[in-house]
């Protein structure tokens, strides 16, 4: 491990098991949940985001990490991504992963939530949910002894949010004062959008129709959070404005899982703010385009966007496993089985 290369270009130029973050974030995190951004400090997401470009660089070195330890996903969303690249995740660090398909039962209908949580915590070292009910997953979490991960919910997509920063960082070295400018709904992902990007010193705009703003509660958060890192939070709702001089564009569905009966209602109301050549012209020249996936193609984004060079979609996909590493090694104390922080 003395010749791993250091964190240089990620905002430190500590090896990463003498990163103070990372051994805070270690000490601190190990037993907790994450139900949202909110729930970690600033020093927490970079540790997490360090600690998964080492990850993603060095696999070998976490192979045996999670020797033994078993995880449950619990799903009431279809998923690709996330349920994939926590499978894996698990599976390279030497534990076990469980799927339990939600998706016609939804969870606390069988029996409650407290219930299930007191199973689970019998059986399992973690437990992932996605759901849409952001309800359920606090309930989960304050009933479970074990580590509760939202792995979406209607209020929150925390995992998503961490990937999509390590990106940002892996594309321009650092987040810190980088002007990102997110257009479309403003939901889930918009929601731990807001709060990585302020915890780690990102401008963050936010472009919606009227009627469609992030919550407020989220908005008062991240704005809160970004006073302290120096960054700042707007809110507009001319997509022209605020992709001007961004150096990352980032756009969703308009219609989420569980809305798709508003779908002919919200189409002209977010025609506006698709996301296309003409509009990516307005951004800095060497801005990149962000999507979490899956993408109605030439809804909110035009193929001509997506497939182009500026287009880093997939680069955030594949994150989602280097993030969700990274979160489950601090969440189940993982690190003590490194060699390099054992040592």
């Amino acid at each position: 491990m003395a010749s791993r290369a250091t964190m240089e270009g990620k905002g430190t130029a500590v090896p990463v098991e003498k990163d103070p973050d990372i051994l805070a974030a270690a000490a601190r995190m190990a037993g907790e949940d994450l139900c949202s951004i909110a729930d970690l400090s600033s020093g927490e997401v970079r540790a997490i985001l360090r600690l998964g470009h080492d990850v993603k660089g060095n696999p070998r070195e976490y192979r045996h990490a999670l020797d033994g330890k078993q995880m449950v996903l619990m799903f009431e969303k279809a998923s690709l991504r996330t349920r994939l690249a926590f499978e894996t995740g698990i599976n390279t660090l030497g534990g076990n992963a469980i799927f339990v398909d939600q998706t016609n039962q939804p969870l606390g209908e069988r029996e409650t939530i407290a219930d299930v949580a007191r199973n689970l915590e019998r059986w399992v070292d973690v437990i992932v949910l996605r759901t849409y009910a952001h309800d359920t997953i606090t309930e989960m979490a304050a009933n479970a002894r074990v580590p509760v991960i939202n792995a979406l919910s209607d209020f929150e997509h925390p995992c998503q949010a961490l990937a999509d920063f390590m990106a940002l960082e892996e594309h321009f070295g650092t987040a810190t004062g980088l002007n990102f400018t997110y257009v479309g709904d403003g939901n889930n992902v918009c929601h731990s959008l807001m709060l990585a990007g302020a915890q780690l010193g990102a401008n963050v705009t936010v472009a919606t129709p009227r009627g469609y703003s992030p919550d407020i509660e989220i908005v008062t958060k991240a704005r809160e959070i970004a006073e302290a890192n120096g960054c700042e939070i707007r809110l507009l709702q001319d997509p022209q404005a605020a992709v001007e001089s961004a150096d990352a564009v980032y756009t969703d569905v308009c219609v989420s899982m569980g809305m798709e009966h508003e779908s002919t209602k919200r189409a002209p109301i977010f025609r506006p703010f698709q996301v296309n050549e003409a509009l990516m012209s307005k951004a800095a020249p060497h801005a990149v385009f962000m999507h979490c996936l899956p993408a109605r193609r030439n809804e909110e984004v035009t193929d001509a966007v997506i497939d182009s060079p500026q287009s880093i979609v997939f680069e955030q996909a594949e994150n989602r496993l280097h993030a969700q590493k990274a979160l489950l090694l601090l969440l189940l104390g993982g690190l003590a089985n490194v060699k390099a922080f054992s040592s």
